[in-house]
């Protein structure tokens, strides 16, 4: 059973989160302050941390920072505040992922489980169990075996077809893919579904993927065929 550590100051958040995490199957500890959440981390082993930004006593930034010192518990960090300059700071201070309130419980589960497969298939690789294959395109990486997509140090969580989807246009780089090559490859040669439904997904990872205040998308629009994610 995997064990969580919430620190949230926020009771009725912290109380939320903490039952689905519950009905998840994982063993959930509150700590309501900074700085009872700081001796927490340090003196009990956790396998994620769920860290607000803005606490009491301690904030969140230097919460992480202390954590940091001394373990590489993973550290998703909880906040309303969604600048670049706070993800960057957050992310900078040790955090491994960044979630901005108010987020849908689903997605942060998502995020939970992926820091969780993550960790898992790092002990594989270190006990020599596991080799992952890797995939990269600028800043993205694929990991094959444990179907995780990381930009930088940011985990982006695609559904199975968006995985499937991305990874396929990330193994032909250059190579412009027909929408019903896309279709037939990823949904199945039997699929019922039109072709459109291959616009629709690659909206939804753009608006994953694709870095703010950006204009040229990872995905690349060929006008009447498809789709390419291109060497330059």
């Amino acid at each position: 059973m995997s064990k969580i550590l919430i620190i949230e100051d926020e009771e009725n958040l912290a109380r939320f989160v903490e039952l689905e995490l519950k009905h998840e199957g994982y063993s959930v500890d509150i700590k309501l302050d900074g700085r009872s959440g700081l001796e927490a981390a340090i003196t009990t082993d956790y396998d994620v941390i769920l860290l607000d930004l803005m606490l009491p006593e301690l904030n969140g930034l230097e919460v992480a920072r202390r954590v940091r010192e001394v373990k590489n518990t993973p550290i998703v960090m909880m906040t309303a505040r969604d600048s670049v300059i706070d993800r960057v700071s957050g992310l900078d201070h040790g955090a491994d992922d960044y979630i901005v309130k108010p987020f849908a419980i689903e997605e942060l589960l998502a995020r939970v489980r992926a820091l969780l497969r993550r960790i898992n298939i790092e002990d594989e690789n270190s006990n020599g169990k596991t080799t992952q294959t890797i995939v990269r395109y600028r800043d993205l990486a694929v990991e094959k075996e444990n179907r995780i997509v990381h930009r930088g140090d940011e985990v982006i969580n695609l559904t199975k077809r968006e995985y499937d989807l991305l990874l396929l246009l990330m193994e032909n780089i250059d190579k412009v893919m027909s929408r019903s090559l896309l279709l037939e490859t990823v949904w199945g040669a039997d699929s019922k579904v039109e072709t459109n439904v291959v616009d629709v997904y690659v909206r939804y990872i753009r608006n994953k993927i694709d870095k703010e205040g950006t204009e040229n998308s990872y995905i690349q629009t060929v006008r009447g065929t498809g789709y390419v994610m291109r060497s330059k």
